[in-house]
């Protein structure tokens, strides 16, 4: 996991291929005006996903504690504070069905060993190995999540 300001952004380029025309989508992309809605930035290897709405409450996001096998994840809070659970996939241990290739995601009944938040020009970046509960929030989050294809 990488918890950083979208400032340092140029940082890690270099991390995985499709990270600089990740983070390129989103210092060209007027973020604070842009639809909810998806958008292919290449085809199924980059893809980004707006969302605005009410955060949850931290036990219906840990309901939800999730982690994928195919994607990183690129998740940039664009208004609001937008607070997160997470712990090390090696340290779950009690999966919660069977992983779903379709939506690439399986979930754990595990608790989260740790919470942070983020604010407005935040983000983390979440590899397969991190297990994550996001939406924590009682008033209005707009977020981009950028789906990257391993």
């Amino acid at each position: 996991m990488i918890i950083d300001t979208i400032a340092n952004a140029h940082k890690y380029f270099g991390v995985h291929p499709l990270f600089e025309k990740a983070f390129a989508y989103i210092t060209s992309t007027d973020l604070a005006n842009a639809e909810v809605g998806k958008t292919d930035i290449e085809g199924d290897n980059l893809k980004a996903i707006i969302s605005s709405k009410v955060g949850v409450t931290a036990a219906e996001s840990v309901a939800k504690f999730e982690c994928h096998n195919k994607n990183i994840d690129i998740q940039l809070c664009i208004k609001g504070v937008e607070q997160f659970g997470w712990k090390p996939r090696e340290k779950c241990v009690d999966p919660k069905g069977e992983y779903n290739a379709e939506k690439d995601v399986l979930f754990f009944n595990d608790a989260p060993d740790m919470y942070f938040q983020l604010t407005d020009g935040q983000f983390v970046i979440f590899y397969p190995e991190d297990v994550h509960a996001p939406m924590i929030g009682d008033a209005e989050i707009k977020k981009l999540v950028v789906k990257v294809k391993i």
